[in-house]
C-alpha cells in the first residue's frame, strides 16, 4: 500500500485473476502458514518463522505502513515474553490468560514509551525508542529476583493445553506449532483490519506526508500514538508465544540487537507488504542456520547480504516478487 488512495483502490481495477484472489490475503497467508512446517528443514524452524513473523509483523505496521523508524521494538517482544512467563511460573496463571495478561500489560508498556517518543520526530524518534527501550533492559537485568537477571526467566513449563474440552500435548512440535499459529492467525486478521480501516488510511497519509494530514484535520499525534501501541501489542504477542515455545526467556530477547535484527528481518521480507515480515523472519533464520554451520562469523555475511538487499531490492523479497507479477503494492 501507498496510501489511501494509491492503494487498494488503484491496484484493484488492474488486479488480474490472480490479484483477484490475493485479495483473500489472510486466509492465503494462513494457508501458506498452515504448510510451512512441512516446507522447512525442521519444525523448530517453522516454529521461531512463526513467532518473529509475528514480532516482526507489528513491527511492520510502525515502520512499513506508518513510516515510524524505531529501534526499541525489543521491549514489547521481551515484555511479552517476560509477563507471560511471570504469570504462568510465578502466580499459576493459566497459559491464555497469562498471554491475555501480558498483551495488555505490554501495551500499556507500549503505551508509556510511545507517549514520550511520538513527541519526537525522524532520527530522535529513532533514539528515544532506542535509549527507552535500553532502559528496560536493565530494569529487567537489575530486578534479578522477579525476571532472573542475566540468567534469563525459568521455572515455567507449559506441557498440555486445553483446546475446547481437549488436552492437547504441547510438547509435540506439530501440536505446538498449529496452537501457536492460532495466534499467528488472529494476528494476521487483526492487522488486515487495522490496514482495511479509515485509520489504515490515516496512518498512511502519515507515511506519506505528515504535514499534509496534519493540514486536512487528523490529529497525527494520536494517531501515531495509537498505531504505537497497536505494533507494541501485535509484538508482544510473538513475545508471548516465544515463552511458551521455550519455556524460558533469555534476557538477550530485549537487548538492541534484537531489535535491529527485527528490522533487518521487516526489510529483507519487504516493508509495507503484507505477508512479507514472515518471509524476511524466515529468510533471516534460514541464513542464520546455514551460515552459521560454516563459520561462527556468520553475522559478516548476513550483515553483506543484507547490505545487497538495501541497495539491490529496497522492496525486499516480497515486496520484489509482487512488483514481478505485477499484482501491485498493496498485495499480500
Amino acid at each position: 500500500m501507498t496510501g489511501p488512495s494509491s492503494g487498494e483502490a488503484l491496484a484493484k481495477p488492474a488486479a488480474s485473476g490472480l490479484g483477484r484472489v490475493l485479495d483473500h490475503r489472510v486466509l492465503l497467508s494462513i494457508a501458506v502458514l498452515a504448510i510451512l512446517p512441512w516446507l522447512l528443514p525442521s519444525k523448530a524452524l517453522a516454529v521461531n518463522v512463526l513467532i518473529y513473523g509475528v514480532v516482526v509483523m507489528g513491527y511492520n505496521l510502525l515502520f512499513g505502513y506508518t513510516g515510524l523508524l524505531s529501534f526499541g521494538q525489543a521491549a514489547f517482544f521481551g515484555a511479552g515474553a517476560y509477563f507471560t512467563g511471570i504469570a504462568i511460573g510465578r502466580y499459576g496463571v493459566p497459559w491464555f490468560a497469562a498471554v491475555a495478561l501480558a498483551v495488555l500489560l505490554s501495551t500499556c508498556l507500549a503505551a508509556l514509551i510511545g507517549v514520550i517518543s511520538t513527541r519526537t520526530r525522524g532520527i530522535y524518534f529513532s533514539m528515544v525508542t532506542l535509549a527507552l527501550a535500553q532502559l528496560v533492559y536493565y530494569v529487567a537485568l537489575q530486578a534479578a529476583s522477579i525476571t532472573g537477571g542475566e540468567n534469563g526467566l525459568r521455572g515455567f513449563t507449559v506441557d498440555r493445553v486445553s483446546l475446547f474440552g481437549l488436552q492437547v500435548n504441547f510438547l509435540d512440535p506439530v501440536n505446538k506449532y498449529y496452537v501457536l499459529m492460532a495466534f499467528a492467525a488472529l494476528a494476521l486478521w487483526f492487522q488486515s483490519r487495522i490496514l482495511n480501516s479509515p485509520f489504515g488510511a490515516v496512518i498512511e497519509a502519515i507515511r506519506e506526508n505528515e504535514q499534509r494530514a496534519r493540514a486536512c484535520g487528523y490529529d497525527v499525534e494520536r494517531s501515531k500514538l495509537v498505531v504505537f501501541m497497536l505494533s507494541g501489542a501485535i509484538s508482544s504477542l510473538g513475545g508471548c508465544m516465544l515463552a511458551l515455545h521455550l519455556s524460558i526467556v533469555p534476557l538477550d530477547i530485549l537487548h538492541y540487537q534484537t531489535s535491529g535484527m527485527i528490522v533487518m528481518m521487516v526489510l529483507l521480507g519487504g516493508a509495507r507488504s503484507f505477508f512479507g515480515p514472515f518471509v524476511g523472519a524466515a529468510s533471516f533464520l534460514i541464513l542464520e542456520d546455514v551460515i552459521s554451520l560454516w563459520t561462527p562469523h556468520w553475522q559478516i555475511f548476513v550483515g553483506a547480504i543484507f547490505v545487497l538487499f538495501v541497495l539491490f531490492l529496497p522492496k525486499g523479497i516480497w515486496g520484489t516478487l509482487l512488483d514481478g507479477f505485477g499484482i501491485g503494492k498493496a498485495r499480500p
